[in-house]
C-alpha cells in the first residue's frame, strides 16, 4: 500500500516544527515532509526527527518559485548545493522544486530553455550529490495564478530532455485535478518519471474523503503501478488534525 508522508506545513500551524514532527509520529505515521527549510530551526527538527524515528520524505528547495527567474542560475546552483547538504542531515532523497510564474512579455518556449538548462545544471548536482529533485506543476486557476508549468505533459518533456537520475516529478493530484483531471490516466503514462506524489480534496484543499477525488481507487492505482515513492498529505484540515489523519489512514487496506 501507499506510504503516507504528512506535510507539517499545514497540520498544527501555531505548534514549532519539531512538536509538529512529534505529532504526526504519535497519530501513527512514519514521514513527514515540509517546504522551503531557509527559516526553519533545522537543529531542532534534526532532534525531533532522530527522537521519533521519522523519516523525512521531501522538503522545498530555497529559494524557491525561482526557475524561470533570468539570471540566476549560479544562484540555483548554489542553491542546489546547499538544499542537498540539508537533505543529508536529514537522511532525505527527495527535493521538491517549483518553477515560479510566466515572465511579461516572454514566449512560453524561451522560459522554458531557460528552465531546461537550470535543470540540467542542477540536476547533475544532485546525482553527484545522491539525491533527486522533483518538479511540481501546479494549477493556476485556483492557487497559483500565472504559474509557468501547470500540465503533466509539459513536466513529463522537461524530465525528458534533461534526461537525468536527479530530476523527476513531483505528481499533486490535488492540483492535476483542477487543471487537466484524467489523474489515473495520467498517473500511469507518467509513472516512469514521477518521484513523489501530493493529496489533497478537491475543492477547498482539505481532507482526502468527501470531494471530487476518490482516493480510495487513487491509492489503489498508485499502489498497483508499482509507485513505491512517498504520497504526501499536503492539505488544511478541518475536522482536527488528528481526525483528519486517521481518516486518510483509513482509506489503506
Amino acid at each position: 500500500m501507499p506510504k503516507l508522508s504528512v506535510c507539517i506545513e499545514m497540520f498544527w500551524t501555531s505548534l514549532p516544527f519539531d512538536e509538529r514532527i512529534r505529532r504526526v509520529a504519535a497519530v501513527g505515521y512514519s514521514a513527514y515532509e515540509f517546504w522551503g527549510w531557509k527559516a526553519k530551526d533545522l537543529d531542532a527538527i534534526r532532534a525531533a526527527t532522530a527522537e521519533t524515528g521519522l523519516a523525512v520524505a521531501g522538503f522545498a528547495i530555497d529559494p524557491g518559485f525561482a526557475l524561470t527567474t533570468p539570471g540566476n542560475d549560479a544562484v540555483m546552483s548554489q542553491a542546489m548545493i546547499d538544499a542537498a547538504a540539508v537533505a543529508h542531515s536529514l537522511n532525505c532523497q527527495s527535493i521538491i522544486i517549483t518553477t515560479g510564474n510566466e515572465i511579461a512579455g516572454e514566449s512560453w518556449e524561451i522560459t522554458r530553455r531557460r528552465v531546461v538548462r537550470k535543470l540540467k545544471t542542477m540536476s547533475r548536482i544532485a546525482v553527484n550529490e545522491g539525491v533527486r529533485l522533483c518538479l511540481e506543476p501546479l494549477n493556476p486557476f485556483v492557487d497559483h495564478k500565472h504559474y509557468w508549468l501547470t500540465t503533466m505533459a509539459q513536466a513529463g518533456d522537461i524530465v525528458e530532455e534533461v534526461d537525468s537520475a536527479g530530476l523527476a516529478i513531483l505528481y499533486d493530484l490535488y492540483h492535476q485535478q483542477i487543471t487537466e483531471g484524467n489523474l489515473i490516466d495520467r498517473l500511469h503514462r507518467h509513472i516512469h518519471q514521477i518521484g513523489h506524489i501530493h493529496t489533497a480534496g478537491v475543492p477547498g484543499r482539505h481532507e482526502l474523503v468527501g470531494g471530487e477525488n476518490d482516493y480510495a481507487t487513487l491509492f489503489r492505482a498508485i499502489d498497483a503501478s508499482g509507485y513505491t515513492g512517498y504520497v504526501g498529505l499536503e492539505f488544511r484540515p478541518t475536522i482536527g488534525e488528528d481526525a483528519a489523519l486517521a481518516q486518510a489512514l483509513g482509506l489503506l487496506w
